[in-house]
């Protein structure tokens, strides 16, 4: 018949090396172990910038680079596209300043003297209306006349 019999491995009885425990410096604050449910919740503190760069492993080498530079040319392009822009609206602005507003000023002006060459022109006729010697006065005598003599 076979009998077992149970060997001790030397590795488990010695004892490991590690941190020694005094019975001094073990102390427990039994208030301290009793959570609530807002400790629970309570995120690590990790910023957005070391999630993104935690990513960087998943992703392989070729795809990030393809996506850096899709990144880089569509922030060039952006960069380039408002640069222009910005200059393109500061030649704008400065033409309109220099050229358009004197040329309102002008056209106001002209306009003032149009209107001030009609306004003369309707005096002059409403003088020559309230006037006896011209022709409104002659007619105005004629009809009188006529009104007198019996029509034939």
């Amino acid at each position: 018949m076979v009998e077992l019999v149970e060997v001790e491995d030397e590795s488990f009885e010695t004892k490991q090396a590690g941190p020694q425990e005094n019975d001094d410096d073990y102390y427990t604050d039994t208030d301290s172990e009793i959570s609530t449910d807002d400790e629970d919740n309570v995120p690590d503190e990790e910023t957005l910038a070391e999630r993104l760069l935690a990513l960087r492993d998943i992703i392989p080498p070729t795809t990030r680079s393809f996506i850096s530079s899709q990144v880089e040319t569509t922030a060039g392009w952006i960069k380039s596209g408002l640069l222009f822009g910005g200059k393109t609206l500061w030649v704008v602005s400065t033409s309109a300043l220099l050229l358009g507003v004197p040329w309102a000023l002008a056209f106001a002006e002209e306009q003032q003297m149009v209107e001030m060459e009609k306004e003369m022109k309707m005096r002059d006729m409403g003088g020559e209306l309230l006037n006896p010697g011209t022709t409104a006065g002659a007619l105005n005598a004629q009809l009188s006349a006529q009104q007198g003599k019996p029509a034939l």
